[in-house]
């Protein structure tokens, strides 16, 4: 290896071959779903299937929240000046940041850091979440992760607890992130149940994700989403347009049972 050689470990490509971490990517496709290819990608490993549900779980949670929030409305107003498909989902990911899709990552470190104590100090997860809150509130600082603006038990979070607790994944994380839902509770005289964001960020934790790859994995989730809105707005929607973030309403199928499956 000379002096301008880098290495990567992800992707290595020859003729005729494609192999991510390893696997080829052709013996892959139809025999590993997305979800487990993401994990493995991410993390180096394939899932078990138990990680492999959550993960997919977690994917599904947050591909899109409808036509409001800042990564949609920035996409569709892009999309609306004329710009291509690619444009529009990239200006869309761009939004995804501290105040939007942020909580995940800013959740995970609260979280790695709460647990962190309680190791420490031998204390249990209620008394290190009150001393945290009193900290967080001391410093006049909100904890990221809890609250919505729509929700107040947002059923995305219920059932990502639910599926965890069923594949035996629900461990410490998600013990201490209600625990601070409790002491929050007592501090502030209100409930301010964990939003979905924070409910990834402790099952991330939970699955050894670092805090950085916190955003990026809610980005590749709202991608989706993304993409169906920009597509919408080039197809259906007249070009440069006011585009209303509250003077908006849906028209798609009514509320539907999920078929069987099986």
């Amino acid at each position: 290896m000379t002096e301008q050689t880098w290495s990567q470990p992800i992707t290595k490509v020859e003729p005729n071959k494609v192999a991510v971490r390893g696997y080829r990517i052709d013996e892959l496709m139809g025999r590993v779903p997305f979800a487990h290819v993401v994990y493995l990608v991410l993390k180096g490993e394939l899932p078990t299937p138990s990680q492999g549900r959550v993960m997919d779980a977690i994917l599904v949670s947050s591909v899109d929240h409808g036509a409001t929030p800042p990564s949609v409305l920035a996409a569709r107003t892009v999309a609306s000046g004329g710009a291509p498909l690619t444009t529009g989902i990239a200006a869309g990911v761009m939004t995804i940041n501290k105040h939007h899709g942020g909580a995940v990552e800013g959740c995970m470190r609260v979280l790695k850091e709460a647990v962190a104590r309680k190791h420490a100090s031998g204390e249990d997860a209620l008394t290190v979440a009150r001393e945290l809150v009193a900290e967080y509130r001391a410093q006049k600082k909100r904890i990221p992760g809890y609250g919505h603006r729509i929700h107040k038990n947002d059923p995305r979070t219920a059932r990502l607890f639910a599926i965890c607790e069923e594949e035996g994944v629900a461990g410490e994380y998600i013990e201490m992130g209600q625990a601070i839902r409790q002491a929050m509770k007592e501090s502030l005289g209100k409930d301010l149940p964990m939003n979905v964001d924070g409910a990834i960020a402790a099952v991330l934790c939970e699955l050894d994700f670092p805090p950085e790859m916190g955003n990026g994995i809610f980005a590749i989730a709202r991608t989706v989403g993304l993409t169906a809105h920009v597509f919408d707005e080039i197809t259906n929607q007249r070009p440069m347009r006011r585009i209303s973030p509250t003077a908006q309403e849906y028209s798609g199928p009514e509320e539907r049972e999920l078929p069987d499956r099986r």
